[in-house]
C-alpha cells in the first residue's frame, strides 16, 4: 500500500529559492513541489521545510563512547544516544568519525574503532537509529601503526570518506610552536623538559611516517572509489599536494590562501559550525565566517556540537549579505552530498529521497519540529 504525506503553507527551501506553498511525499519520495496552501494535508503554519542535512565530520560519538578518561560507555547505548541528538538536531545523514593511529593525545586502542564500526552497522540493520549513519575514518599519518588499524576496515563497505590528519607541531593545524604549546603543554600539564621531548618525538614520527602513509591511504580510496578529505591545510604545497590525491573536501584549512586555493580547486572547503555560531575556532585558526564573507566556504559540519548545523546557517543568512537562506542551508546539504557522491539527497526536488526537517524560529535561534528520512517519521 502506498503512502502519503503531504505539508503545506510552508516555505519550502529550495538550492536557489524559497516557495511558500506545498510539498508532497509518496512512498518516501518527493512527487510535487507547488506555490500556494492547500486544504489537504498537515498546515505547518508557515515553517521552513529544508533538506535532511548531511554531517561529514562529527566527533560527537566519542563524547557517548568515552565520556571520561578511561570510561568506556557500552558500544550499542553510546551509539543510540548520539543518533538520537544527531536525529533531533535535523542531521538525516551522519559519517561518524572514527579514529585511526595512536598518538600521545590518547586515541583508541587497535580494534576499538572496528567494533564501534561493526555496532553501527549492526544497530542500523536492527533499525535502531533515526539517522543513516556512515563511517569517516580519520587516519593520523603521522602515527606508526595508523595502517595497522586501518587494515580493519579494508573491506568495509560502510566506510565513505577518510581524511588524513598529521596534528605534529610544525604541520598543518599547529604551524607554531605557541599554538602548539598552548593546546598541549597546558593542557597535559607537561613541564618545559617533558614538552620538549614530546614535541621532537612527534615530528620525528610525522617525518618518517606522514608522506608514506598519506600515500598508501589515498591510492588505496582511489582504488576504492572513497571520498577523501585533506585536514587542516595551511599552504599552497598542501592543497597541491591534496589536488595530486584527487582529494574532494578540504577539512578546516587553517589560512585564507589555502582554502582560496582548495576552493577554486573544486574541493569543497568544510569548517566547523560551532566556528560559525561562536565567530571564531576554538583553536586560534582562521574565523568560518571570514571564509564565508570572502565566498569560499562550502560545507559545514557540526564537528562537536550536533545542534550548531541547523544552527550556523541561520547565522550566515542573517549576518553576511551576500548569502541567502537557501545558500547557506545548501552548506549543509546539497553541498556535502556532491562532495561526497550521493546523488539521491541534498535537496528537495521531485525523484529524491524524502529526508526533510520542519524548522521554525524563536529568537534568532531554529526549534527543529519534525524530522524525516525517507518520508518517515523519525523525529
Amino acid at each position: 500500500m502506498s503512502s502519503q504525506t503531504v505539508l503545506t503553507n510552508a516555505n519550502i527551501v529550495l538550492e536557489d529559492d524559497i516557495v511558500h506553498g506545498t510539498l508532497v511525499v509518496e512512498d518516501g519520495i518527493i512527487a510535487e513541489i507547488g506555490e500556494g496552501v492547500s486544504t489537504a494535508g498537515e498546515d505547518v503554519g508557515g515553517d521552513y521545510i529544508v533538506p535532511g542535512l548531511i554531517e561529514l565530520h562529527t566527533d560527537h560519538l566519542e563524547q557517548h563512547y568515552a565520556p571520561r578518561p578511561g570510561v568506556r560507555w557500552p558500544l550499542t547505548a553510546a551509539i543510540q544516544a548520539h543518533d538520537s541528538q544527531i536525529a533531533a538536531s535535523g542531521i538525516t545523514t551522519v559519517f561518524d568519525c572514527l579514529r585511526l593511529g595512536s598518538d600521545e593525545d590518547g586515541g583508541f586502542e587497535k580494534g576499538e574503532m572496528r567494533a564501534m564500526s561493526e555496532a553501527i552497522q549492526e544497530a542500523q540493520a536492527e533499525g535502531r537509529l533515526r539517522a543513516e549513519h556512515r563511517i569517516h575514518l580519520r587516519c593520523e599519518v603521522s602515527a606508526s601503526d595508523v595502517m595497522d588499524h586501518f587494515s580493519a576496515f579494508e573491506d568495509d563497505p560502510g566506510v565513505g570518506l577518510i581524511s588524513l590528519m598529521d596534528h605534529a607541531p610544525g604541520q598543518r593545524q599547529f604551524q607554531t610552536l605557541d599554538q602548539y604549546e598552548l593546546y598541549y603543554k597546558t593542557k597535559r600539564g607537561l613541564s618545559d623538559e617533558e614538552f620538549r621531548a614530546f614535541v621532537e618525538r612527534r615530528q620525528m614520527q610525522s617525518s618518517i611516517y606522514a608522506q608514506k602513509h598519506r600515500e598508501a591511504l589515498a591510492a588505496i580510496c582511489a582504488a576504492r572509489g572513497i571520498a577523501v578529505a585533506s585536514h587542516d591545510d595551511a599552504t599552497l604545497d598542501h592543497v597541491a599536494e591534496a589536488q595530486q590525491f584527487n582529494v574532494s573536501v578540504a577539512e578546516f584549512p587553517t589560512t585564507m590562501e589555502a582554502a582560496r586555493a582548495s576552493h577554486e580547486a573544486g574541493m569543497g572547503v568544510l569548517m566547523g559550525a560551532p566556528n560559525v555560531v561562536r565567530g571564531k575556532s576554538h583553536s586560534g585558526n582562521i574565523a568560518a565566517r571570514t571564509l564565508a564573507q570572502e565566498g569560499v566556504l562550502d560545507v559545514l559540519s557540526s564537528d562537536y556540537v550536533p545542534f550548531s548545523l541547523i544552527y550556523a546557517p541561520f547565522v550566515l543568512a542573517d549576518e553576511i549579505d551576500h548569502i541567502s537562506l537557501p545558500q547557506a542551508i545548501a552548506m549543509v546539504t546539497a553541498n556535502p552530498a556532491r562532495q561526497v557522491g550521493l546523488t539521491d539527497r541534498g535537496a528537495l526536488k521531485p525523484g529524491l529521497r524524502a529526508d526533510m526537517v520542519r524548522v521554525g524560529r524563536q529568537d534568532g535561534i531554529p526549534v527543529v519540529r519534525q524530522v524525516w528520512r525517507e518520508g518517515q517519521r523519525v523525529a
